[in-house]
């Protein structure tokens, strides 16, 4: 099944299926819970998302609370972490942001970046906080 969901086309149909909901979020970009699930840490779940960010559009600094791990399925950008040099990304690569540092994505492509962002955070919290 989860093999499946990676084939062109499919994508999008098992994404509309199965999406429990969008986040609140900037124009251009997209991000879409496809599963969310206790994990065998107290107070943690895991949220799976999918993740798209249009040409030129820049994600906005945020964090999260907890950890997030994410795949570039297509597309290229940046990934900005606070305190560290701009991150070149591009389909293929993976990324681990650790809990609360705020980070930022760029889209420096010209197609439409994806990604498959996995979050393992604090149950009752938002997904993502914009920063200050």
């Amino acid at each position: 099944m989860i093999a499946a969901a990676f084939k062109p086309g499919l994508i999008a149909l098992l994404l509309l299926a199965s999406a429990s909901s969008t986040l609140a979020q900037n124009a251009g970009l997209r991000r879409s819970v496809v599963q969310k699930q206790d994990v065998s840490v107290e107070g943690r779940e895991a949220v799976v998302a999918r993740v798209e960010i249009d040409p030129g559009v820049q994600a906005g600094r945020h964090s999260h609370p907890g950890d997030e791990i994410s795949y570039v399925l297509e597309g290229e950008g940046e990934l900005l972490i606070d305190g560290e040099p701009p991150r070149h990304l591009k389909a293929g690569e993976a990324f681990v942001i650790p809990a609360g540092k705020v980070h930022d994505a760029r889209n420096t492509g010209a197609a439409v970046m994806r990604l498959v962002g996995v979050y393992v955070v604090e149950k009752g919290k938002p997904l993502a906080t914009p920063a200050k």
